[in-house]
């Protein structure tokens, strides 16, 4: 018949208490000699002396003699299970168990230590542990100290990473509605970076460059540690500026150790919670970062995110040009279709009978034109002999100071012609004006945009004028100045 196998729970105590019966072994007592044969009138022999006694331990003093016998031995282990039974008290300590296929051990993570871990311990996940053993004395536990614990397969930060971004974008943190378009051309720029290095120098040499707008750089240390709150810090300092518009948080490439104060929960909330624009430009094109995804925009570098914030002065002049031609052939445009409309209304048949005479009295006008042209090349001749006389007669004379009066005399005629063909000019166009609204004050569709409609028979055969013309349940058909409506009549008021 088998032996029945033990539970494993008592397997480890009764080899618990195998090594500690080996912590401090006992002396066996001397074996006693074999009895000589007595002679038969010799005396009788003394009693040998009685062996020493075992010495007798208390509980506390073996079990700190057990874990001095540990801690001494097993100083730095490094043991490898998954997770179970995972606990976490009041002050930050860890408690779990860590078990392989046939055997667990006790595993305890101070608060000191757990404080400084990158990820969050789950049931049932595979770590790679390293500490100490020893015995906790109150209860006689064998179990092991931790002083630093790591996820086998992928690496703590990157397992950090994902549950960080798992859980705030649960929260809504990288939601596409809530982020804000940067403004077109803003009043002041805020930078958040390190004030040593090429990147600060690069964001403000670009955003000069493209159009010269001031910066206020808010600076920071952006990796260590501490770098995550003094980031956070930093970006809250620069958005209580009244005027900054949009910010700039930058950081050079480096590994994920060095970018990973970006990847923190602080700077995530701080970015989320800044009231303008924020812009992440950390790395290069190919790091990503969980203040990446917060962000409004993403930018390959920092140089990348000055070009984005910072338009150039050029495309804006070209843009301003080009609305200015846009503005002015819609002006055009306009002009175009109010002498159509002047063109159209003079070929109407009323003033057809007036045409004829018209052209009858310009071509009289051009006669004239052409004698009046032909009298003036005569006089003009005249006038050129009178001038030429006048010149032989003047020669001596201050003929510069008349000059100079006559010139001034001419301008100012010149003047009051132009201010004269202005104001007529002006006169025709409020006259145009005058005759285009009274057009428009003609049209039925005007009376209808003043908030007027016409009402007809449900067929449209007829128009409404009188209340008494329907009976209630008779269908309506109504026009407005903007399509129209079907109606029934629930009752009627006659006036």
């Amino acid at each position: 018949m088998s032996r029945k196998p033990q539970p494993p729970a008592r397997e480890a105590e009764k080899d618990q208490r195998e090594q500690l019966s080996l912590l401090v072994p006992l002396k066996p007592a001397a074996p006693l000699a074999p009895r000589a044969p007595e002679p038969a009138l010799a005396p009788p022999l003394p009693a040998p002396a009685p062996p020493p006694a075992p010495r007798i331990y208390s509980v506390t003093e073996l079990l700190r003699a057990a874990r001095a016998t540990l801690e001494s031995r097993f100083v730095d282990v490094r043991v490898e299970g998954e997770i179970s039974g995972l606990k976490r008290s009041g002050p930050g300590h860890i408690y779990f168990c860590l078990k392989d296929e046939e055997g667990q051990l006790d595993c305890v993570l101070f608060a000191r230590e757990s404080s400084r871990l990158k990820f969050e311990l789950k049931e049932g996940m595979a770590v790679r542990c390293r500490g100490r053993l020893t015995l906790y004395e109150a209860r006689g536990k064998f179990q092991m100290t931790l002083v630093d614990i790591e996820p086998t397969g992928a690496g703590a930060l990157a397992l950090a990473f994902e549950q960080l971004k798992q859980r705030l974008g649960a929260a809504g943190l990288f939601d596409a509605g809530r982020k804000r378009p940067q403004p077109f051309l803003p009043r002041r720029l805020g930078v958040v970076t390190s004030p040593q290095g090429a990147v600060v120098r690069d964001i403000i040499r670009i955003a000069h460059r493209r159009f010269p707008l001031p910066i206020v750089v808010s600076p920071t240390p952006v990796q260590g540690d501490g770098a995550a709150l003094a980031i956070a810090s930093a970006l809250r300092r620069i958005e209580a500026m009244a005027d900054v518009d949009v910010v700039i948080v930058a950081r050079g490439g480096g590994s994920l150790e060095d970018l990973w104060a970006f990847n923190e929960e602080p700077v995530a909330r701080a970015i989320f919670a800044c009231r303008v624009p924020v812009i992440s430009a950390v790395g290069h094109e190919t790091d990503f970062t969980i203040a990446d995804f917060v962000a409004d925009l993403r930018a390959a570098t920092p140089s990348a995110a000055a070009e984005r914030v910072v338009q150039a002065k050029d495309a804006l002049l070209a843009r301003v040009t080009g609305l200015e031609r846009r503005s002015s052939a819609a002006l055009r445009l306009q002009l175009a279709r109010v002498r159509a409309r002047v063109e159209a209304t003079r070929a109407h048949r009323v003033f057809a009978a007036e045409r004829g005479r018209l052209q009858v009295a310009a071509q009289h006008v051009d006669d004239l034109v052409h004698r009046a042209g032909a009298g003036l090349l005569r006089r003009t001749e005249r006038g050129r002999d009178h001038a030429r006389r006048l010149r032989e007669r003047l020669a001596g004379f201050g003929l510069d100071r008349q000059l100079a009066v006559r010139r001034e005399r001419v301008e100012t005629r010149s003047a009051r012609l132009s201010a004269l063909a202005r104001e007529q000019a002006e006169r025709r166009r409020a006259a145009l004006g005058r005759l285009t609204a009274s057009l428009d004050g003609l049209s039925p569709l005007a009376v209808l945009s003043r908030g007027y409609a016409v009402v007809f028979e449900g067929d449209g055969a007829r128009v409404l004028r009188d209340a008494a013309e329907t009976a209630p349940g008779a269908r309506l058909r109504i026009r407005l100045a903007r399509g129209g409506l079907r109606a029934t009549v629930e009752s009627r008021e006659d006036e």
